[in-house]
């Protein structure tokens, strides 16, 4: 009966995560339309270097997903990766349009010239072939990086495209903590917070999933 009950639980993920990436393939066709209608203004150091980060910190994202995905063939991976994807495509879109160079370009999947990045990328390939629950945890890991990375980000933002895009993509990773934290809890774990606080991992996975706005309010 468990098993019937466990894969039921898969199934209905599946449809949700295939949802989802059906969504995201739509939301990055409006994400690169609003990026372009937004104003392209001076751009200081922190700006430029949070983008920096973002373009690999996102791209880290995607590349141990999809590793995941092919260790676990678990829906969850494969349909995160590919929102990924479409966040760092975002980034990159705004790394062009403030003419910077790609620190992703022509760099192979696990591949990133943030040595702090590279580090964690490899540690967390080895956390997540560990088991099934350690690859979720990894997923609740990236996430919990991903929120306090962007939170600090858009403090430094002030350019309006800047700004449209952090807040997208942090309402994004904080839907895949929500979705991660919820598998992490269904096979039996625990996620304790690693980058942002316990009280603020609490708020966020007993609050409801929220909607991506890549288009502007009118």
């Amino acid at each position: 009966m468990k098993n019937i009950i466990n894969s039921i639980s898969f199934i209905l993920l599946g449809v949700l995560t295939m949802s989802c990436q059906k969504q995201n393939m739509h939301s990055g066709n409006s994400m690169q339309e609003q990026i372009a209608s937004l104003p392209k203004e001076a751009i200081n150091i922190e700006e430029r270097n949070g983008l920096i980060l973002m373009r690999e910190e996102e791209k880290m994202a995607h590349d141990v997903y999809s590793f995941l995905y092919d260790k676990w063939n678990i829906m969850i991976f494969n349909n995160i990766a590919s929102s990924e994807q479409t966040h760092t495509d975002a980034v990159l879109k705004l790394l062009d349009k403030y003419d910077i160079d790609d620190p992703a370009s022509g760099k192979n999947i696990g591949v990133f010239n943030d040595t702090s990045l590279q580090r964690m990328y490899n540690q967390l390939l080895i956390n997540g072939n560990y088991s099934l629950l350690s690859a979720l945890t990894v997923g609740a890991t990236i996430e919990d990086l991903d929120i306090y990375d962007l939170e600090k980000l858009i403090l430094k933002a002030d350019n309006q495209d800047i700004a449209f895009v952090y807040n997208n993509l942090l309402k994004a990773s904080r839907n895949h903590m929500r979705a991660f934290y919820s598998q992490i809890v269904y096979n039996g774990g625990t996620y304790r917070a690693k980058y942002i606080s316990q009280q603020q991992l609490e708020d966020i996975v007993n609050s409801p999933k929220e909607v991506g706005s890549w288009k502007k309010s009118k």
